[in-house]
């Protein structure tokens, strides 16, 4: 049973972020309500700088608790809502899942967003940039592959990584498919079958599918009209936002 709460979590971050992502699917998981305000970071206030100072994405506030990290935020989640649990059983494990959040967090979050989804969506939408075509072939001819390799030792032939249940470490990998996705980037099945396989599987599971709406939605929509589609669609938004009606540069694109 769940600790007794008095209202439902707040997050502050886009559904089309794959870190906002990740912990949607745990509080899907967990099935912990929460509200969101589903703002593009770069268009985040200055009461947001002072939520996530380095002006990230995702942000968990829970009474008094503020986190802006998703990493940070999904392991209190796990402490604060124990059952059922998003991480395995036994310290060797945990370890793996961690690591393996942490590889699609750091190399999967610098191949798949900053050379793959920021030249085609991020840059375009937010800055009025044109893709980079050199960039953009040498990514999807060598650095995507490379990860994909990687993965493809890792990865299961069925189920999800650690048993029958989805957790901490399917959800991390697979939320940057979906971006890849936006991009138009699918895994070959032929080069890559355990990955393809497990990216598709871990996609159509509910917590993800419950998802897809929203971010399907927003992929759709002009930055400034999200908020609005949104809350049209049933979206769970907070009554206030910290979006600005223009974008400034970050730590994370300077």
């Amino acid at each position: 049973m769940l600790p007794a709460m008095s209202e439902p979590v707040t997050i502050i971050g886009s559904y089309l972020s794959p870190y906002v992502r990740k912990v949607l699917v745990c509080l899907h998981v967990k099935d912990v309500p929460y509200e969101i305000d589903p703002i593009v970071p770069f268009y985040g206030n200055e009461r947001f700088s002072k939520l996530s100072p380095l002006r990230r994405i995702p942000v968990l506030i829970d009474g008094d608790v503020t986190l802006s990290d998703s990493t940070v935020i999904c392991e209190y989640l796990e402490e604060r809502f124990p059952a059922p649990s998003f991480y395995p059983r036994g310290a060797a494990a945990r370890a793996r899942a961690r690591w393996l959040e942490e590889f699609a967090d750091s190399r999967m979050g610098d191949v798949f967003i900053w050379q793959l989804f920021d030249q085609v969506a991020i840059g375009p939408a937010v800055w009025g940039e044109k893709p980079d075509r050199e960039k953009l072939e040498h990514t999807l001819a060598v650095e995507v592959p490379a990860v994909l390799d990687y993965l493809e030792t890792e990865l299961p032939a069925a189920g999800f990584l650690f048993g029958g249940a989805l957790g901490i470490a399917d959800a991390a990998l697979a939320a940057f498919f979906r971006n890849a996705g936006f991009a138009r980037f699918t895994p070959d099945a032929a080069r890559w079958p355990r990955t393809a396989g497990f990216v598709a599987r871990v996609l159509a599971s509910e917590p993800f599918a419950r998802l897809a709406p929203f971010e399907d939605a927003a992929i759709r929509t002009p930055i400034p009209e999200q908020r609005r589609v949104l809350g049209a669609r049933g979206a769970p938004l907070t009554a206030e936002s910290f979006a600005t009606p223009t974008p400034r540069r970050g730590v994370t694109r300077v």
